[in-house]
């Protein structure tokens, strides 16, 4: 590898690394604003999600030079691949986190609704994913990023639990349906987070041993075998 392109992938990675620690940060801001009922936080949210979009287009728009000037090979094409794939599942997950705050904007009118218990549960072990799967990254941890795939079943059923709760609760009182629908919608953008983490997670798999990890879901003995 040239010292041209390493130069220019470090500084990718240290792009990419700047959109996840803004991502992180949209994502405790949007859980914040439903379950304190903050709605000023939104405003911010969507300065960052301004943010994370003008990087997304810079990251993939230096992913594309370095293919055209340097045509990398092996592991460094791979390198390249791994990180427009990252790029495009922070942007996602920048957009779903605005979609929580959405959420707690409708909510705001339900200020005596009692939110779902497993909703912050949720929350924290998404955050962690995205936090994981970006480290594993860094470290090109294998292991890690095996984890990390295994812990979207936590946060699946979680979502279950959730959405399980707000049935009940809709059957006993037909007026909190509302609201219900709400943090119906909140705990299916927090479970896309979830799934976006485990595809970067699964895209360090695939940087480090080549091998497409995406689909396996159902096969939990692949994500052990880190």
């Amino acid at each position: 590898m040239s010292k041209h392109l390493e130069r220019d992938l470090e500084a990718l990675e240290q792009n990419l690394l700047a959109q996840s620690s803004i991502v992180e940060r949209m994502i405790l801001r949007a859980c914040q604003s439903i379950t304190e009922q903050r709605t000023d936080l939104i405003p911010l949210l969507l300065q960052d999600e301004d943010t994370i979009n003008r990087g997304e287009v810079l990251i993939e728009e230096e992913c594309l030079k370095m293919l055209a000037l340097h045509q990398p090979v092996a592991v460094d094409l791979r390198r390249v691949a791994t990180v427009l794939k990252i790029n495009g599942d922070l942007e996602r997950i920048a957009d779903l986190a605005v979609n929580l705050g959405e959420r707690a904007q409708a909510l705001v009118h339900f200020p005596r609704f009692r939110f779902p218990d497993h909703l912050e549960d949720m929350v924290e072990v998404a955050t962690s994913m995205v936090r994981d799967s970006l480290d594993a990254f860094v470290r090109l941890d294998v292991e890690l990023a095996h984890e990390v795939c295994l812990r979207d079943d936590q946060v699946d059923e979680l979502n279950r639990q959730t959405i399980d709760d707000l049935q009940n609760l809709v059957v006993n009182n037909s007026a909190e349906i509302e609201p219900a629908w709400q943090y119906f919608s909140a705990s299916r953008h927090v479970e896309r987070i979830a799934d976006h983490a485990t595809n970067i997670a699964e895209d360090v798999i695939y940087l480090v041993d080549g091998e497409i990890a995406r689909h396996r879901h159902e096969d939990l003995s692949f994500y052990r075998m880190g």
